[in-house]
């Protein structure tokens, strides 16, 4: 029995070297005329806006530039950028950077169209209004956020990650570089790269895979199991850079058409409270997650292990195999303990409690309990 499910793509995906230069032409493409352009202090640090800011000149385009997006983008970024496309006119948003300047734009699109605060909107949002349209052009292979449909805001008073999601908010363009990716320093790299594979396995285990989630997941664990530590150990390895973004982009694809899980259910909680990275959360839980739901998808973990590169006799030896690679993965990429963001035991309740509440946690192949989530971050924080 194959399961129902419907699949939509809206994103016109660039994937290329150099293809970020195109910025400009591709706003004129999509009928924009004045460019809000959102991104953060450490994307304009590293230079990378200076290839998107001369394709705008180069087109004719005016722009003007919204910087104060922080990582976890939070409700009060998303009005404030809302603010700054009013008050600059712009018809057109530009977002370049990884999940948190992508994320916020999502939400600017929306809030700055139809009014209102972005917590408003959150679930699958019903308006009349269509969002502002946006360009993408992602920094890190990790997030896919420039095709997903999401955008995941904090709501910086009650301390809680919410989700605004429709095809209306997906990009209309993907400018994918892999040259933009290069500059990325080692430990982003490993964050950014495990949150791929986090996303590439979660929507191939997870309850709501269909056939056309598991295809680009698969060839998306390919792809990172082959080149994660090459674009880690050598930054300027183009080869790796451009197999980890492509990862990235289909990983993306996969869990929109499926789900994330248990992994996800946790980071999204810490990252809530205490602030800390998602991609670092989703990479540190991701070993100890598989760990404990493997037994209930044995065939669909020793999949993960053959994507991986590894032989083995029996599906139960290949799950057993997949565990054991992320973990070394884990080990080969230097990754750190919980232990590096400052959680507390105390608070060990309160996120297990958030964690079991999140949507994507009955997808989990192994539904996890409160004091399923309280035993890993035990694990988690004493490793």
């Amino acid at each position: 029995m194959f399961p129902s499910f419907s699949y939509e793509m809206p994103t016109r995906v660039e994937f290329g070297r150099g293809v970020a230069l195109r910025t400009g032409e591709e706003v004129g493409r999509i009928g924009g005329t004045r460019v809000l352009l959102i991104s953060d202090e450490g994307v304009r640090r590293a230079g990378l806006l200076d290839r998107v800011t001369e394709s705008l000149d180069h087109a004719s385009v005016p722009w003007d530039l919204f910087l104060d997006v922080e990582p976890n983008p939070k409700d009060r970024n998303v009005h404030a950028a809302a603010a700054a496309v009013s008050k600059s006119g712009a018809d057109c948003l530009v977002a370049v950077g990884g999940g948190s300047p992508i994320d916020c734009a999502k939400a600017v699109a929306i809030v700055a169209a139809a009014g209102g605060k972005v917590r408003e909107y959150e679930g699958r949002f019903k308006t009349s209004v269509l969002p502002l349209p946006i360009i993408a052009v992602p920094t890190t292979a990790g997030t896919a956020s420039e095709l997903t449909f999401g955008s995941v805001i904090t709501d910086t008073a009650a301390k809680f990650k919410f989700t605004v999601k429709s095809p209306l908010l997906a990009p209309k363009v993907a400018l994918a570089d892999p040259e933009m990716t290069a500059t990325m320093p080692k430990n982003l790299t490993a964050f950014t790269g495990m949150d791929a594979l986090t996303h590439a396995i979660e929507a191939y285990t997870c309850r709501a895979a269909t056939p056309f989630s598991d295809a680009p997941a698969i060839v998306a664990m390919e792809l990172i199991g082959k080149y994660l530590r090459r674009a880690w150990k050598d930054g300027s390895d183009m080869e790796a850079r451009e197999g980890m973004l492509l990862g990235s982009l289909l990983a993306g694809v996969a869990f929109s058409h499926s789900d994330v899980a248990a992994v996800h259910c946790l980071a999204e909680a810490l990252g809530a409270l205490y602030d800390a990275p998602h991609g670092a959360c989703n990479s540190i839980a991701l070993p100890a997650v598989m760990e404990f739901s493997m037994d209930a998808c044995v065939d669909r973990y020793a999949r993960v292990a053959a994507c991986l590169g590894l032989s083995f006799s029996t599906p139960r030896e290949g799950a057993e195999k997949a565990v054991e690679e992320v973990k070394r993965m884990a080990i080969d990429l230097e990754l750190p303990s919980l232990s590096v963001f400052g959680i507390k035991e105390e608070d060990f309740d309160e996120i297990a409690a958030k964690s079991e509440a999140n949507s994507s946690n009955p997808d989990n192949p192994k539904i996890l309990t409160k004091a399923d989530y309280v035993g890993i971050l035990k694990k988690l924080t004493s490793a």
